[in-house]
């Protein structure tokens, strides 16, 4: 039996804004755009026009495609108007300004953000996610686990994080995955992460949760996609295996790539060894992109990413 859905009020937890007097506390702009001259000297002009103290700023001029990418941070307690009105001003008298195709979010790092992670049986990602959470190296609150075993159960609730047991049987799935999207919608999470969850997601959740959803796969992407990966490169004599955390599309482990890490193996290596040795850059790996997602330092553009590390 799959545990009762939450309500709406226990599910959604409130959401937590530091104050604005926090020195740490930062308002962040990302903004993409067709390149053209003079977009930085007018985003900075309305920042100092606001008092905003920048802290932080980052560019990218992506010649292939001709696209801006622009990533900057200000001290909240420096900006003299509130953050709605901003974020009004900003799309009026900036982004319309620099053009209709312009992208870009405002966010406040003040506001507390939730995570919810969607697993199987395997626990060393989940383990790495919990523990930073719990150290409070996350940024972010895991509101909940769902996993379609109960093997890690006890783990998660150690860490007084609720646990949600969705079954997956061979025919039901479709009505599995209703329940989790239930589950998942109820919490409204910044990041849906399936760390090692092995099931694929139907298209109308990619679309539902696209640029939230966030897959581990235990592989260097490009390279062999799809199930058992250590296997498929233990069959070739790779000299190297590696991990990709990327965002899910309906494209099976095509997503924009987030990030990607390796390490060096040989002919001694037993597929066990290459799994044992995986498991730890699946977990680092893993932990950095979701940080990075979290922090907005993602800019998606196409099947690319752009991410100010």
């Amino acid at each position: 039996m799959a545990a009762p859905e939450p309500t709406p009020a226990a599910a959604t937890p409130a959401p937590t804004t530091s104050s604005a007097s926090d020195p740490d506390r930062r308002y962040v702009l990302t903004l993409g755009c067709p390149d053209r001259t003079g977009i930085v000297a007018r985003i900075s002009g309305f920042l100092a026009e606001i008092g905003g103290w920048i802290t932080e700023a980052g560019y990218h001029s992506d010649s292939e495609t001709g696209w801006f990418f622009t990533r900057q941070t200000v001290r909240a307690g420096s900006v003299q108007i509130g953050l709605d009105e901003m974020r009004e001003r900003f799309g009026r008298e900036v982004a319309a300004e620099i053009g209709p195709d312009t992208e870009w979010r405002l966010t406040d790092t003040g506001a507390t953000k939730s995570v919810v992670l969607l697993v199987s049986k395997e626990s060393h990602c989940l383990v790495d996610l919990l523990g930073r959470a719990h150290r409070g190296e996350l940024p972010a609150t895991v509101s909940a686990v769902i996993g379609n075993h109960r093997d890690l159960e006890e783990l998660v609730t150690r860490f007084d994080v609720p646990f949600h047991h969705v079954p997956f049987p061979r025919e039901g799935k479709a009505q599995a995955f209703d329940e989790v999207a239930a589950v998942v919608d109820g919490y409204a999470p910044d990041a849906v992460v399936l760390a090692r969850f092995m099931q694929i997601l139907p298209p109308q959740l990619c679309e539902a949760w696209a640029g939230r959803a966030i897959n581990i796969h235990h592989s260097f992407l490009p390279s062999f996609v799809g199930a058992r990966p250590y296997h498929q490169a233990f069959a070739r004599g790779v000299k190297l295996i590696g991990a990709t955390c990327h965002y899910v599309t309906a494209d099976l482990d095509a997503g924009p790539i987030i990030e990607q890490d390796v390490i060096r193996v040989d002919h001694s290596d037993t597929v066990a060894d290459m799994v044992r040795q995986g498991r730890d850059i699946e977990a680092m790996v893993l932990s950095r992109g979701l940080r990075w997602h979290l922090e907005d330092r993602i800019l998606v553009h196409g099947r690319k990413t752009v991410v100010f590390t």
